[in-house]
């Protein structure tokens, strides 16, 4: 197919296309698809029926919500008609994150003619790199996949030369929520790990048969979804360093919801606070879209674990916490 037209209801798919060079065929995009900034255009096909903004009352409204067997998100479906899309990018991994699969499949059928489903449901770093490869082969640009895989790939293994693998890393607590607390899964807990670090709350372990998945094989060793965790649980771990980096949210946000845990004991106890080793990251742009922009996350993990900054992306949105600024 020549110039298909490309409908993408899910971020990290808009970003996947868009960096195999496949931007102009984007003609409709959900209202999540804010990267590049040059997609902000594009007709935006979705909605969120979440209007919570506290971190433990968007919790709540989801469950609730999920429960009742209802979608946290909308779609103009005569918008999506009158675009006539050739192929649909979404996903079924997180009911939670995006548009679920069933609901596009029902528009998609009662679209003439048909357009193709690709869904998209990484759950290693490794499943988000072959994304790049499905995409491509969805829209005809798989030898542009190829190529932008492969300088991925040296620029996570150009980061890894500043990793001391006889060093046992520090322990890590990557926060994706705050209230109630959930520690990142799937791919993040890989990432802490390969950029020296460890994940206790969700560590990778390595696949039936696999050995040790040591060294080169360290794609064989998985870590499952997010984990709720109690505070307790936290405390007792003592972690050296934090990453707190909630899903969906912006680093104003982050800085708020960073804010309200400063001034619990079992927060303010742990090793790091006392070090002030807690970073704080836009998880609305890094770590929970599984697009490119996990490298971006890696190289950001490897500097800051490091201690090699030059290693971070310039333009990497995250700051250390400042205690003294945050409102408790």
């Amino acid at each position: 197919m020549v110039n298909p037209r490309v409908v993408s209801l899910l971020p990290s798919a808009t970003e996947s296309l868009c960096a195999i060079g496949g931007g102009h065929l984007l003609v409709g995009r959900s209202h999540e698809c804010d990267f590049p900034p040059s997609v902000r255009g594009l007709p935006v096909l979705t909605s969120q029926t979440i209007r919570e903004t506290e971190p433990a009352a968007i919790d709540a409204r989801v469950r609730e919500e999920l429960a009742a067997g209802r979608s946290l998100y909308r779609v103009d479906e005569a918008l999506l008609r009158s675009l006539k899309p050739d192929v649909i990018l979404t996903q079924d991994l997180c009911a939670v994150c995006s548009i679920d699969l069933a609901t596009v499949r029902g528009m998609a059928e009662a679209l003439n003619p048909k357009p193709a489903i690709v869904s998209l449901n990484p759950t290693t770093f490794e499943d988000v790199l072959d994304d790049l490869l499905t995409v491509g082969g969805a829209v005809g640009r798989e030898g542009e996949a190829v190529q932008v895989v492969a300088a991925l790939r040296e620029r996570v293994f150009a980061a890894s030369e500043f990793v001391n693998a006889f060093e046992d890393g520090p322990n890590v607590v990557f926060l994706e929520w705050t209230d109630p607390l959930f520690v990142g899964g799937h791919w993040t807990p890989q990432l802490i790990e390969r950029a020296g670090g460890r994940h206790p709350l969700n560590a990778p372990v390595a696949r039936a048969e696999a050995g040790a998945a040591a060294g080169p094989q360290m794609a064989e060793r998985i870590a499952g979804k997010s984990v709720r965790v109690a505070p307790e649980i936290v405390e007792a771990i003592n972690p050296d360093a934090i990453v707190i980096a909630p899903c969906g949210m912006n680093l104003e946000e982050t800085r708020r919801c960073a804010g309200r845990l400063v001034g619990q004991p079992w927060f303010a106890g742990t090793r790091a606070a006392q070090t002030r080793r807690i970073a704080l990251v836009d998880g609305n742009q890094m770590f929970n879209r599984p697009g490119p922009r996990l490298v971006d996350a890696f190289e950001f993990l490897v500097g800051w674990l490091n201690a090699r900054p030059e290693v971070i992306p310039a333009d990497f949105p995250w700051e250390p916490i400042q205690f003294a600024s945050v409102q408790v």
